[in-house]
């Protein structure tokens, strides 16, 4: 798999597959805390109103959901998601018909709660990025990687990435220990399980 070198030229990658003869799909990949969701925003940001980012982590089963299915312990795994609704949206945003906008939903980490309807791709759209830690997963994601037109995953050292996480679950009301914790028995797990799909990426990329 070819290696991106600088965030630069992801995004001269992404600018170059945008040809205008149709709707771009790019999705960036990588394990938790690898940096996908800040790179997406960046990418789109750096090419303008003409992308949208799209992220998977709007397709996060609620709280409540979670908790009903005794699944709370592993959120954040793939069966924690709809998997297949993620896959229809990117089917119709990919089918998209002429003038029409499709909202998707968002993720709120403040409640970690999904957001229905949180962005608008609009005709204006002609980039779509999307990012997710399963897009090149089997099963119920396998649609995912020929519904989009390149995908890169994004790589980061896993001491950085785990430092990253803890600080993130810290913030999130977690002690030190707890999410220490839970980063080494739920994050991890799932770091191991991408990883694992990382030679399907078309692309590698260094994390932020």
């Amino acid at each position: 798999m070819p290696a991106l070198t600088t965030f630069d030229d992801l995004v001269a990658l992404v600018d170059s597959a945008a040809t205008g003869a149709g709707l771009t799909m790019v999705g960036l990949v990588g394990p938790p805390g690898s940096g996908k969701s800040t790179m997406a925003i960046r990418v789109a940001e750096d090419l303008g109103p003409r992308a949208v980012v799209v992220g998977m982590d709007g397709f996060h089963l609620s709280s409540q959901t979670l908790e009903h299915l005794a699944l709370a312990d592993v959120k954040g795994a793939p069966q924690t998601f709809d998997a297949g609704g993620f896959v229809h949206l990117l089917a119709r945003i990919r089918q998209r018909p002429p003038g029409v906008t499709i909202h998707a939903p968002t993720f709120d980490r403040a409640r970690e709660e999904p957001i229905a309807a949180g962005v608008a791709v609009t005709p204006d759209h002609e980039i779509v990025v999307v990012e997710g830690n399963y897009l090149l997963l089997d099963g119920p994601w396998e649609r995912i990687r020929d519904l989009l037109d390149l995908i890169a995953y994004v790589d980061l050292d896993p001491s950085v990435r785990r430092d990253r996480l803890v600080a993130r679950h810290v913030a999130h009301g977690r002690t030190a220990q707890q999410a220490r914790a839970w980063v080494d028995r739920s994050d991890e797990a799932n770091a191991v399980l991408i990883e694992a799909t990382r030679e399907r990426a078309d692309w590698c990329v260094p994390g932020p």
